[in-house]
């Protein structure tokens, strides 16, 4: 059996994650008309839930720290309460196709939160890919003929909760992505469904259960493998694979709801496919000195920031890394946030 290097596993978990979401897209716009945003957000959210349920009795449940717990409940509440409605209401007002392309500014948002807030480490040839990752939403979006003055600011609103969400998340390293992807649908799925079922119409049976489905793959699923990855490789680096993810939606949207895939989105699947290969193939490395934290999250034998000498056990959950300098090619995941 070939062994998957973390590395690459990060990138592949980000791509697949951007498989999941994007379909979601389409999708919901199936149903959209059947139930209002609160209550749909509601239950794709509580589908997210349903999906991850199985796997919570691999997740470690060791003590956390409360600046933890309190970016758990700041994610939940952004990522997982707010942004999703913003996102359904431009759904209603802007086909799905041009509500995908927009989702690229989500990468944008990531990028500059991580950097600003949590030191990732984006570099020129990352930078060159995220432009032209952007370039490729605005070519489509930018020069559409759809109305989307209302629907894009409605857009960039979850896109911008969203970024913030995806920075705060890759940095939980106390919790599961499981954990996580469990609490975002449970809390905010229940909160987003108990006010939709106060303000808005009761939807058919049949929508319930679509919807449950979409949230299980789109957004159960989705969140869990990018989660993964964005500790592998670094929130920024991330969300550029994930940015594939409006393009998935796009093209989905021609077969799916009868919208037109045109030459202009061909030309910008094309150009986003060019920046994340270069943000995929850039490399880093230099020698660099790690500060001794304490944390809990599981051990890997093959990291290097695992190895004998370099950690030192607490407890069956927790652990304490020790000073370590050395250098080695490396992305900005959780364990290499310095300054450069």
């Amino acid at each position: 059996m070939v062994k998957i290097g973390r590395e690459r596993l990060g990138w592949w978990s980000c791509a697949a994650a951007a498989i999941c979401f994007g379909a979601a897209t389409p999708a919901t716009k199936l149903v959209i008309t059947d139930a209002g945003p609160l209550t749909l957000a509601g239950l794709l959210y509580l589908g997210a839930a349903l999906a991850v349920l199985p796997f919570q009795h691999r997740a470690h449940t060791g003590r956390r720290a409360t600046s933890q717990r309190a970016l758990l409940m700041l994610t939940v509440t952004i990522g997982g309460g707010i942004a999703p409605v913003l996102l359904l209401l431009a759904l209603h007002r802007t086909t799905a196709s041009t509500v995908s392309l927009l989702l690229n500014l989500e990468l944008v948002a990531t990028a500059i939160v991580a950097r600003l807030f949590f030191r990732e480490d984006i570099g020129k040839r990352p930078a060159t890919g995220i432009g032209l990752v952007l370039l490729a939403g605005v070519l489509v979006a930018g020069f559409s003929g759809a109305h989307v003055a209302f629907g894009a600011v409605l857009v960039a609103g979850a896109c911008v909760c969203w970024g913030i969400d995806n920075a705060l998340t890759s940095n939980l390293d106390s919790y599961s992505p499981a954990n996580i992807t469990l609490a975002k649908g449970v809390v905010a799925g229940t909160v987003n469904l108990a006010l939709g079922l106060t303000l808005e119409t009761t939807p058919h049976i049949t929508t319930v259960i679509a919807a449950a489905a979409i949230g299980s793959v789109g957004y159960g699923l989705s969140i869990t493998l990018w989660v993964t990855g964005a500790r592998l490789i670094g929130a920024a680096r991330g969300q550029t694979v994930f940015a594939l993810a409006p393009f998935v939606g796009a093209t989905l949207a021609w077969p799916i709801l009868g919208e037109h895939l045109t030459g202009r989105t061909i030309a910008a699947f094309a150009i986003a496919l060019t920046g994340v290969m270069i943000v995929a193939t850039s490399r880093h490395g230099h020698r660099h000195t790690h500060d001794a934290i304490e944390h809990a999250h599981a051990i890997d034998p093959d990291d290097p920031h695992h190895q004998p000498g370099a950690i030192e056990p607490i407890d069956a959950d927790r652990h304490r890394h020790l000073v370590l300098a050395h250098e080695h090619p490396h992305v900005p995941d959780v364990h290499h946030r310095h300054h450069h």
